[in-house]
């Protein structure tokens, strides 16, 4: 495999353990060094009292494309802090898409930006994440 193929061996090997990640359903859509691009349906068992996406579930959506995208720069990489804002609620069976683009890299740290939006509407993201990680 190429150097271009590191990103998806990095997410196959991640998700063979990722217990989470494979209960909420997610798949990739898009896998490059520093980018990636994952989806999932919100399942019934996702939903807080009020029908919603519970927020700890759009949390963790976000942080798997997080991690994602930041382990796929060659170095392993673990989340010391992240941010999220929360704009607009996603519902039962809504299919949602999580894009992490790196911000800034350095030896030690690296910054991403992860959208999350409905599949068909990517200019009116539901929530946005900002996460840093430690790179060993």
């Amino acid at each position: 495999m190429s150097d271009n193929d590191y990103p998806a061996r990095v997410f196959q090997q991640m998700m063979e353990k990722d217990y989470c990640s494979q209960w909420m359903g997610i798949q990739s859509v898009l896998l490059a060094a520093g980018h990636c691009k994952i989806k999932m349906t919100v399942k019934q068992e996702m939903l807080n009292g009020f029908g919603m996406l519970h927020g700890g579930m759009a949390f963790a959506f976000a942080d798997s494309a997080l991690a994602f995208a930041a382990n796929s720069l060659g170095k392993q990489a673990v989340s010391i802090q992240a941010q999220m804002n929360y704009h607009k609620s996603a519902k039962e069976g809504d299919q949602l898409i999580a894009e992490a683009i790196q911000v800034g890299v350095s030896d030690t740290m690296a910054t991403f930006d992860v959208m999350v939006y409905q599949k068909d509407n990517s200019d009116r993201p539901l929530y946005s994440f900002r996460g840093i990680v430690f790179r060993t």
